[in-house]
């Protein structure tokens, strides 16, 4: 019972340890190797693009909707693409149909970034 506990159970905590340990690590040698250098500039906050030395205390500053079309696509095709791995799980032992089903899901979401890119949705200006 113990061996079969701990063999289920190993992986899981290798994997949860190197997930800590390596990017400790990178942190750890990022620190000791890389330059310091206290620039204003380099501090400072930034975002989009947009300089904040012209924003401080305005709250109303107009955005581009492009950012928020761009944002919303990311999210949903990354979404849609999260339910691939799942669903290869599931559909392991019948793969004929979850070939096809997986192929008519991937379809659908190709003819949506097709119509994405025929409607200029990802075009900038």
């Amino acid at each position: 019972m113990e061996s079969e506990l701990l063999q289920n159970v190993f992986p899981l905590v290798v994997t949860i340890l190197l997930a800590v340990l390596i990017p400790t690590l990178f942190m750890i040698l990022s620190r000791f190797m890389g330059p310091r250098t206290n620039d204003p500039v380099k501090l400072s906050a930034y975002e989009c693009g947009i300089q904040s030395k012209g924003q401080i205390g305005d709250a109303r500053h107009r955005f581009n909707v492009k950012f928020y079309l761009v944002a919303m696509f990311f999210l949903i095709f990354d979404v849609e693409v999260l339910f691939l791995f799942p669903w290869a799980v599931w559909f392991q032992n019948d793969i004929l149909y979850g070939f096809v089903s997986m192929l008519a899901f991937l379809g659908i979401l190709v003819f949506g970034w097709f119509y994405l890119l025929k409607r200029g949705a990802l075009e900038w200006e």
